[in-house]
């Protein structure tokens, strides 16, 4: 394989994607004195680190608003934020897209915070390594069609997380997202964006808590990661970012550990049914691939990979042998059956990979056979220290008290959009521009958002049951209007009637632009991104308005 080879990929394939985990790099000559009780933070309220970044925000939004004509003093400038839904690729371009014009119209710094789940958390996440990006979005878009990272950088990366003793598929994830997709290493810690200017909203990730979410309470689902602090939303405990991942035991910090780079927390959630554990080594071998032939050029390498697709072409098991599936009389056959199609499925690549001639090509794909396949078998992902373990709080769940260590997956597998973040009183905010990004049922992202702040005793606006009735092919913006605490709800789909002609149209360009799919072609991130510019550009009247409502609505407040 050629020295230049760049990761220029621009999707993956695997079954679900998340959001983020996010921590902060340590000097280790420090030892242990941070060590306190007062590590854990209980609190409903700001940290003082983004108090301080929101107070200087704020005036970077009074003088967007006086430039556009919008009459405000500091007291009454809104607290306005864009949150991104998930959505695989489709929501990783269609969050730059989205942000470029608003850049564009002179509407990006109206907003005070961003937020954003799964896909969009790529975008996010990347866009940040930028500390002036708000001033300009040419750069995040140019990089989509860019020639993305050398080959030899990220498996340098990979092979180095191989040495680690926590190394699992969520490494391979983060460098499949960020080298593939978004096309950076980027090496920085989410702390890095503690100290910075307010040039650019504050960020706010999302992630769940898995077992959590499938178990129970949902005060233990929810899981928000700024620069300054990460921790569980309902429950109201934080610790510094700087400290997520370290060991602790009773409240106590025993022992910090280094920080995550951006690159790591890229994590994808899971799925547990017989069918799926076949489908998911298969999808990610798929994915492998064809991100691998996107980095290569020498004749030899791509005639290797030609065989290695029709091998997986060959044992399409589940398309080749549905007679044999269907005739399964057990859930309990039927994973065994999984399970063996994997395991032939894999040994098939390994003697694929054990034929290659030797050279460079044949060193990566052994640490991709050697290091990444028992993985995918396996689907083994990453878990994170709790700073929970052994805590005593009775409002902990017994869980989150007795694990040394926590899985945190894919917001977008109970919300995908950062909803719960950014209601009640915590953060007051006043307007929320949500462009939906998300497959599946349109409106489901307010629907879930709407019974989840219920459940929690949190306000929402009301959804008029008419809304509902579109979703088969809904309009490009809908408002729900927020009373007193309620939070006004601008919701933009990305595919809606500017964009569609009837609703076979819609049904068609949500199947075309899939989540889970192969990487888009550069044409495909084209129309994503143009369609995502015009939904803002269309909208911008409606933004301006409920902007202008924010404003009389803080001022109400003072």
């Amino acid at each position: 394989m050629e020295t230049g080879n760049t990761f220029s990929g621009s999707g993956i394939c695997l079954l679900l994607v998340i959001s983020v985990v996010l921590a902060k790099a340590v000097d280790n000559t420090e030892g242990n004195t941070a060590a306190s009780e007062k590590a854990i933070r209980l609190s409903q309220s700001l940290c003082a680190g983004e108090q301080e970044y929101v107070h200087k925000r704020k005036r970077v939004v009074l003088e967007s608003l006086s430039s556009l004509g919008i009459n405000c003093t500091t007291d009454s400038v809104p607290h306005i934020a864009l949150l991104a839904s998930g959505g695989g690729q489709r929501a990783a371009v269609g969050l730059v897209g989205s942000l470029y014009q608003m850049e564009k119209e002179h509407l990006l710094d109206t907003l005070l915070y961003l937020g954003s789940v799964s896909g969009s958390t790529w975008s996010m996440s990347s866009i940040y390594s930028d500390p002036q990006w708000s001033d300009s979005l040419d750069t995040a878009v140019s990089r989509l069609s860019g020639p993305g990272v050398p080959l030899e950088e990220a498996l340098a990366w990979l092979g180095e997380r191989a040495k680690e003793e926590h190394f699992s598929l969520s490494d391979v994830w983060g460098v499949l997202t960020s080298a593939g997709i978004m096309k950076q290493m980027d090496l920085r810690r989410l702390s890095d964006e503690a100290s910075r200017n307010a040039t650019n909203p504050y960020p706010i990730y999302s992630a769940i808590e898995k077992h959590c979410y499938s178990h129970g309470p949902i005060q233990g689902k929810w899981f928000e990661v700024s620069p300054h602090e990460a921790g569980f939303t309902e429950l109201g405990l934080f610790i510094s970012t700087s400290l997520l991942g370290s060991t602790f035991q009773n409240g106590e910090l025993l022992e910090e550990k280094p920080e995550m780079d951006m690159v790591k927390l890229q994590v994808p959630g899971q799925v547990d049914s017989a069918a799926e554990d076949y489908l998911r080594v298969y999808n990610a071998l798929n994915t492998l691939v064809a991100l691998t032939r996107s980095t290569i050029k020498d004749p030899t390498a791509l005639s290797d990979l030609d065989k290695l697709q029709k091998i997986l072409e060959d044992r399409d098991m589940l398309n080749h042998n549905k007679s044999v599936w269907l005739e399964s009389e057990s859930s309990e056959e039927r994973k065994s059956l999984s399970g063996q199609w994997s395991l032939e499925l894999l040994a098939a690549v390994q003697t694929w990979s054990q034929s290659l001639e030797d050279g460079a090509f044949k060193t990566h794909v052994s640490l991709l056979t050697k290091q990444v396949l028992p993985m995918i078998m396996k689907w083994e992902w990453g878990t994170t220290g709790n700073f929970l373990y052994q805590y005593q709080d009775s409002t902990v769940p017994p869980y989150l008290r007795s694990t040394e260590r926590f899985h945190l997956t894919d917001a977008g597998l109970l919300i995908n959009v950062g909803y719960p973040s950014f209601l009640g009183e915590k953060r007051d905010i006043d307007l929320i521009i949500a462009p939906e990004y998300s497959a599946g049922n349109m409106f489901e992202t307010l629907t879930l958002a709407r019974d989840y702040a219920a459940e929690v005793n949190k306000p929402f606006p009301e959804i008029d049951a008419k809304i509902l009735e579109e979703r088969d092919w809904p309009k490009g913006c809908y408002v729900l209007k927020g009373k007193e605490k309620e939070p006004t709800i601008v919701y933009m789909p990305l595919f809606n009637r500017h964009n569609c002609k009837d609703a076979a149209e819609f049904k068609a360009k949500m199947e075309e632009f899939s989540t889970f799919q192969r990487p888009y072609s550069q044409e495909k991130i084209e129309f994503v991104l143009e369609t995502a510019k015009a939904n803002i550009k269309t909208n911008k009247e409606t933004l301006l308005r409920e902007i202008k409502k924010a404003v009389l609505r803080r001022h109400n407040k003072i």
